[in-house]
């Protein structure tokens, strides 16, 4: 995987994480005394947030098949055999299952 792609996706899981906690914190404090407008809001403020983070999500997974594209392209343009994208190598790590 992509340096880049790596980072953009753990930032955007944290930053998801992150504004969860949060907004979840202060519904367990606050909601039961919040008024129904204030409920509505914060409720509405949560699925926005769940739609960023599957933005997020969504644009970080673009972002890693396009570096895998421009490598593969790369790749095969200095006459190197691509390797096809499900191909996983294993290494043994000294146990049984």
């Amino acid at each position: 995987m992509h340096p880049l792609a790596l980072a953009s996706a753990t930032a955007g899981k944290l930053a998801h994480y992150a504004v969860s906690g949060v907004v979840g914190g202060l519904l367990i404090k606050y909601l039961p005394e919040a008024k129904p407008a204030a409920r509505k809001a914060v409720v509405g403020g949560i699925a926005n947030g769940i739609v960023a983070g599957r933005w997020l999500a969504s644009a970080a997974e673009e972002a890693r098949l396009k570096a895998g594209d421009m490598l593969a392209e790369a790749r095969t343009t200095l006459g190197e055999e691509v390797p096809p994208p499900s191909a996983v190598t294993v290494d043994d790590h000294g146990h049984e299952h």
